[in-house]
């Protein structure tokens, strides 16, 4: 791993990196998360009885919107072409809650990581948003990546679901 700091200049200033001189390749992710609720505010929300609407079916809209959208939202994310995005919420009793996951691609020359990241937050930030007259105290937790594939950086996978995940870059050692 090269110990250089990638977006911090030679004075110290936050920088976005040049990536004119990497190859364009299909780079893929996928991002988790979950938002926790009372059983009557998931019945409500599988019910379509939320007073502002279709709560899924909007947030999985926000969750495309967002992935589109990350390079005005993050600072130094360089906007990206995006050839595929899906978010899909699955309602899941046994949190009580919704599942949230988001799949982003693209052919270019750097990763589309963030981008599936902030489609997950913004899919259950949109949850929260539609069910807080039933439920403030939802809790939104687990947002991670799943799984990256693409670049020089090589792929990786989470091997559990903790943050004591490895990953296995293209030489296949553990960084």
């Amino acid at each position: 791993m090269n110990d250089e700091l990638t977006h911090v200049g030679e004075s110290g200033e936050a920088r976005m990196v040049d990536v004119s001189g990497k190859p364009e390749t299909l780079r893929r992710a996928r991002a988790t998360g979950a938002i926790r609720m009372h059983p009557e505010t998931l019945s409500a929300i599988v019910k379509a009885e939320v007073k502002k609407g279709d709560v899924l079916g909007v947030a999985r809209i926000a969750g495309v919107m967002a992935a589109k959208r990350t390079s005005d939202l993050i600072p130094l994310c360089h906007p990206l072409a995006l050839t595929h995005v899906e978010v899909s919420l699955s309602p899941d009793e046994t949190l009580p809650g919704v599942l949230a996951e988001a799949s982003v691609s693209t052919t270019g020359p750097t990763g589309v990581e963030m981008e599936a990241l902030t489609a997950v937050s913004v899919a259950l930030l949109t949850v929260y948003d539609m069910a807080k007259a039933l439920d403030r105290a939802m809790e939104i937790s687990d947002i991670s990546l799943a799984e990256k594939s693409g670049g020089v950086g090589g792929d990786y996978a989470r091997v559990d679901g903790t943050s004591s995940a490895t990953y296995r870059g293209s030489s296949g050692k553990k960084a």
